[in-house]
């Protein structure tokens, strides 16, 4: 009888005591490992904005912000990076209803709204080095190009995790929880989306 009262009260540790749930906070390893990595992340583009804040007016007589910046075309590219999010947003929901089909079609189009972003990217910093502004041209062009640049690689990382995952889903070739990697990208995706909005109205719209 006591070896009996010992295995259910193990048992009914295993089932609702944090190892269930991966960690005492409630939610699983893989998303606690994400968040914290965010949050480096956050400390990382700190850094990264307040440099720019620092430096943006310091161009010498060459081109300055006021004179460089796209201000519609920039905007265009925002928005399409913002809809990205509405898009992840139903991917997740749609992996959480366990449909495959409509959870690679999101995430398809999430991907494809990233790519854009970063082609319009690219044509901004071409257009930049056309005019004569390269990364060593002054303080404030080099710690926009490090800005602006970190921000597209991770957008393009982003782009390569969410094609993956259509390949992986395409597959059945997920490990552990389908919805749960899909909702980490997400969280990912949302991220890189949020830190833009940062960048965009401290970059962009509030002049040096």
């Amino acid at each position: 009888m006591a070896d009996i009262a010992v295995h259910e009260s193990v048992t009914s540790h295993d089932d609702h005591g944090p190892a269930a749930h991966g960690s005492i906070t409630g939610i699983s390893n893989n998303k606690l490992a994400m968040w914290l990595f965010l949050g480096s992340e956050c400390l990382l583009f700190g850094g990264l904005i307040s440099t720019y804040m620092l430096y943006r007016g310091r161009h010498g007589s060459g081109v300055g912000p006021a004179q460089l910046f796209d201000i519609p075309l920039t905007s265009v590219s925002s928005f399409v990076l913002l809809m990205s999010s509405l898009t992840m947003v139903l991917a997740v929901n749609a992996a959480k209803r366990k449909d495959d089909r409509n959870t690679n079609l999101w995430l398809a189009v999430t991907g494809l709204l990233g790519a854009l972003f970063v082609g319009a990217q690219v044509y901004e910093f071409t257009a930049f080095y056309h005019e004569g502004v390269g990364f060593t041209t002054s303080l404030f062009s080099s710690s926009f190009f490090t800005l602006t640049g970190f921000h597209g690689v991770h957008v393009s990382i982003g782009v390569i995790m969410l094609l993956a995952m259509v390949a992986i889903i395409s597959r059945n070739k997920v490990a552990g929880d389908k919805a749960e990697a899909v909702e980490m990208i997400g969280l990912y995706w949302h991220f890189v989306d949020v830190v833009w909005v940062v960048i965009f109205t401290l970059v962009y719209l509030i002049p040096a």
